[in-house]
């Protein structure tokens, strides 16, 4: 049956159905290629040495005898990658995490790199190259290294946004401030107050999938890369930066994708893997070990957070504060800006206000997970909401809707709201069944709200009509989540024929205009609007070319249901024209036929969910268990409403692992003491619950269809949730993400506060 958008009136016979996915078969068969299934003749094996300390003085490198090993076709350090981007300081930082210059910041620093004939003879080379190291004093707790006595890290870092300029360098990058109103005032109208101190630690997106990549680059300067990655345009202008190549002559194609989630937006190694090729004169392939996954590519932030609400006794929010600070390794990032900016973002808000601190610590370079910062923001803030609700016994639903931003509220990080789905999603949580239903003992019930930006981005799309009226659609944004099957029913939609008629691929870097990354939820939303427009770009030639077929004008032909149709008095002997006709003919009537788009796809529409989780936690134990979860999100529209159910799902699930047991273990030493899937425990199939959905869709009004991006907002709400249904099933307020089990009994055995 066609369905409704309830938006323009249109109704779809392909957007929102559920055709299967189209790179189903090939990886369930193992013919999809990822990243180290690329190879070409005569590779090596690229490995990278890495810095054993946390914090230490590259003295001296001697890569002498291992350059001598026989097999060994080259080995770089950070000579080798000159700095060929003064001046960006953002590019030095990924210059020098690519390669440590003078001082290593982090257990798993790369140090040098080798590409040897097999991997047997690339390890025993690394064990070959000698590093005289001078052990420096190291940070890697983001609270201590704020502290007026810690190691500096740079001593040229002083903190941006701070009037006057400090005159003494520190650990704070940045700070950054949002809101609006009077904080102080606001504070003075509360009849109550509660304010509290969270903190979460550091998490990796595991992804099952390592980092991988081949490089060849030619004696002629050319080169190309094959490689796993969200964003393989971006990784050619970064990598074409950093070697001094010319853009144009870095061709990268981007594989199948085993899991990115954001840790697949920065380069790690390619640059490395480029430069040995170069050196070497012969392909190379560099593919991660999990450990070096773990201790040298990007992980969360781990926060520490304040949060200061203030309410009345009807349960209006008067005032709320927060100051957030973000550790983002040993580089300078915006981590606490998007925690500040996405703190208070559900809420209508007269006074607010919230201070994001960007702080540097011994840790791998922060990267990009799922919604970053945002989900340590919501925990902190929906838990005293959540308290506050209980404090003057008003349902915490209800307390919500009572303060929920709407279209037209002030958000607390600037912008003025238009149709938004905070408050749908509340009153859907509100008779959702799963509301109603009895808890058993020991178990506790949670909710929480949570909110993601969205983004469009810079986007280009080809559609190319076959002869047989096939349609090849080429796109530049990683199919990370299903975009391709979500572009070929769009196509399909536009150009009025069945899906199966539509191929949608993956265009390299020299096939098509630059693409952003796939991040930010901008895949489905940017793509598809680039895809429509393409399409009608499409359907324009082919309603010239019927018209030529016709020798009628073109503005006598319109295009329906797949076909165009000749209008106007006395034409109603010209039976209407199929694509596949026009495309059949399009030798005679002027060539091949294609559409094509460009453009900086605005207007994302911002993205909101609330969750319902119940939870069972054993009080000998302390071991949690997730009965029962439900997701309810704003699509805009749903395009593929499998995916969208995945992607709902999918964040649940990799919320509940940072609820309850992910986190970096460091030592004293400052190295990481958990980097393996033994160690750092991701959730597993029995630790999950089966994860309900409901999906709304409360049109975005700047695009076509209605979409909004649906990827990453479902990773916002899971800490708070979960952390509100332990706090209940065990009665005290839990702070520390995870809770794991021991945390968990210490709040049980008396703790006031579960730390």
């Amino acid at each position: 049956m066609p369905l409704d958008t309830h938006y323009t009136g249109q109704t779809f016979k392909q957007v929102g159905t559920r055709p299967l996915r189209p790179d189903g078969v090939d990886k369930v068969t193992g013919r999809a290629k990822y990243g180290a299934d690329a190879s070409a003749p005569g590779q090596l094996v690229g490995r990278i040495l890495r810095s054993p300390h946390a914090h230490a003085k590259i003295k001296k490198i001697d890569t002498s005898k291992a350059e001598k090993l026989a097999g060994v076709k080259a080995v770089i350090t950070a000579a080798d990658l000159p700095d060929l981007t003064a001046g960006d300081h953002g590019m030095y930082d990924i210059l020098e995490n690519c390669m440590a210059r003078g001082t290593a910041f982090y257990d798993g620093h790369a140090v040098a790199a080798v590409a040897a004939i097999d991997e047997k003879t690339a390890r025993q080379a690394l064990k070959l190259i000698k590093v005289d190291y001078e052990i420096l004093p190291h940070v890697t707790d983001v609270d201590e290294a704020v502290k007026p006595k810690a190691p500096v890290l740079h001593a040229k870092n002083f903190t941006r946004g701070v009037t006057p300029k400090p005159t003494r360098p520190s650990n704070i990058a940045k700070r950054t401030e949002y809101g609006h109103g009077d904080v102080e005032a606001g504070f003075k109208q509360a009849d109550i107050v509660i304010s509290r101190n969270f903190k979460t630690e550091q998490t990796h997106q595991g992804y099952i999938e390592p980092h991988a990549c081949l490089a060849n680059v030619g004696p002629d300067g050319q080169g190309e890369l094959w490689v796993c990655t969200q964003g393989h345009f971006v990784y050619r202008n970064t990598c074409a930066a950093l070697l001094g190549m010319d853009v144009s002559k870095l061709r990268v194609t981007s594989s199948e994708i085993g899991g990115g989630f954001g840790g697949k937006t920065h380069v790690w190694g390619e640059p490395v893997a480029l430069a040995l090729s170069r050196k070497a004169n012969r392909p190379v392939k560099l593919v991660m070990t999990r450990d070096e996954v773990f201790r040298a590519s990007g992980p969360t932030s781990a926060t520490s957070i304040d949060v200061k609400i203030g309410i009345r006794k009807d349960g209006t929010i008067v005032a709320a504060d927060a100051t957030l600070r973000y550790s983002g390794g040993p580089y300078y990032g915006m981590w606490a800006e998007l925690g500040a900016m996405t703190a208070f973002a559900c809420y209508d808000l007269k006074n607010v206000r919230t201070v994001g601190y960007e702080v540097l610590v011994n840790r791998p370079k922060t990267a990009a997970y799922r919604a970053p910062s945002a989900p340590m923001a919501a925990f902190a803030v929906e838990s005293v909401i959540d308290e506050l609700a209980r404090k003057i016994g008003m349902d915490v639903i209800d307390f919500r809707i009572k303060n929920a931003a709407k279209q037209g509220t002030k958000s607390s990080y600037g912008p003025v709201y238009g149709p938004i789905g905070i408050g749908p999603t509340l009153e859907a949580a509100k008779k959702h069944p799963h509301m109603k239903a009895k808890l058993g003992k020991n178990q506790g019930r949670g909710m929480a709200c949570g909110f993601w930006f969205n983004f469009g981005g810079q986007t280009c799309v080809d559609l190319n009509v076959q002869p047989d009226g096939t349609v090849n659609v080429a796109v530049g944004t990683v199919d990370v989540g299903g975009s391709r099957a979500s572009l070929g029913l769009v196509a399909a939609e536009e150009l009025g024929i069945s899906y199966d008629k539509v191929r949608v691929i993956v265009a390299d870097t020299s096939s098509l205009g630059h693409n952003d990354m796939t991040d930010g939820s901008r895949g489905t939303f940017s793509s598809s609007m680039a895809t429509v427009f393409a399409a009608r770009n499409a359907i324009a030639i082919l309603r010239g070319r019927a018209a030529k077929m016709w020798e009628i004008p073109a503005d006598d032909v319109e295009w329906k249901d797949g076909a165009a149709h000749a209008k106007g008095e006395g034409r109603g002997n010209l039976a209407p024209l199929s694509l596949k006709e026009i495309a059949e003919a399009a030798a005679n009537t002027g060539g091949p036929i294609a559409g094509h788009n460009e453009m900086v796809a605005d207007g994302a529409g911002v993205s909101f969910a609330t969750h319902i989780c119940d939870v069972e936690v054993d009080p000998e134990t302390g071991k949690t268990q997730v009965i029962r979860y439900t997701v309810i999100q704003d699509a805009g529209k749903a395009v593929h409403p499998t995916y969208v159910e995945g992607q709902f799902q999918g964040g649940a699930a990799q919320g509940i692992g940072w609820a309850l047991n992910e986190e970096y273990v460091y030592g004293k030493d400052g190295r990481l003491q958990n980097a393996g899937f033994l160690d750092y425990r991701i959730p597993v199939c029995s630790d999950l619950p089966m994860i309900d959905t409901q999906i709304l869709e409360i049109p975005n009004p700047n695009h076509p269809y209605g979409v909004r991006g649906v990827g990453e907002t479902s990773i916002v709400p899971p800490l708070a949730a979960i952390a509100n249904a332990v706090s209940n099933a065990v009665g005290v307020r839990m702070i520390h993400v995870p809770m794991s089990p021991p945390r968990i009994l210490k709040a049980i055995k008396g703790d006031k506060i579960g730390r």
